[in-house]
């Protein structure tokens, strides 16, 4: 049997125990509630850009894990220019977060990033441990993907800056979930400590870490008496 490949052909020289996840930031928003979405979007896409400078500095990769809305015979590229050429209402988010030459991308059919998609290979080539999740929305796509990656066992970090739902109730709301259940670390993006974040995930591999206490998934039955 061959040896496994080291680098997906070449197409993944990187190998990082961090990764920053963009979700669904290349969006024309051309639903009912896409105007009422931009208006907090545009914010979290400005802290999501500062974000991945601080994170492309210290080497950590961006991976955009995107929707192809239900289009099967669209690719990334095609619907990147959608969102930059046409009037769309999500035009100004995708100039802000264009993505550069040397990010990652993954379509996705679902809400989930790993839902029938590459993603999971791709992190086990990069050797990532810790994910940090962004994007849209807080309360359905990032929080689908959150999920599955709690269940991979993947160390999860969601900055309350850097997502956005259709309300604000939503997106606190979902933030809650993802910290109380999924353990994840809801600190704005602009105390993260990049740094600390890779020390940490290289210096405690997913086996040595100690066990989470686990959520109770059934309700206990109340004594009878």
């Amino acid at each position: 049997m061959p040896d496994i490949n080291q680098d997906l052909h070449g197409n993944v020289p990187d190998k990082s125990a961090v990764a920053l996840l963009l979700i669904d930031v290349i969006n024309d928003l051309e639903f009912e509630e896409g105007r009422q979405l931009l208006e907090s979007a545009l914010p979290m896409a400005r802290k999501i850009a500062e974000l991945k400078k601080r994170a492309r500095a210290v080497g950590v990769p961006t991976i955009y894990v995107n929707d192809n809305f239900g289009r099967w015979q669209s690719d990334f590229s095609k619907i990147l220019a959608h969102c930059l050429e046409d009037d769309v209402i999500g035009k100004p988010i995708a100039e802000i977060l264009e993505p550069e030459r040397d990010d990652y991308f993954v379509l996705k059919p679902k809400h989930s990033g790993f839902f029938s998609t590459t993603l999971d290979i791709l992190l086990e080539y990069l050797e990532a441990k810790t994910l940090i999740l962004t994007g849209i929305a807080g309360n359905i796509c990032v929080l689908f993907t959150a999920n599955d990656a709690y269940m991979r066992d993947f160390r999860i970090y969601v900055p309350s800056d850097c997502t956005a739902s259709n309300t604000m109730e939503d997106n606190e709301h979902a933030l809650q979930i993802m910290e109380q259940v999924l353990k994840a670390d809801t600190t704005p993006s602009t105390e993260l400590d990049f740094e600390a974040i890779k020390s940490d995930a290289e210096r405690k591999p997913e086996e040595d870490r100690k066990p989470e206490p686990q959520t109770p998934q059934f309700a206990r039955k109340e004594a009878r008496s």
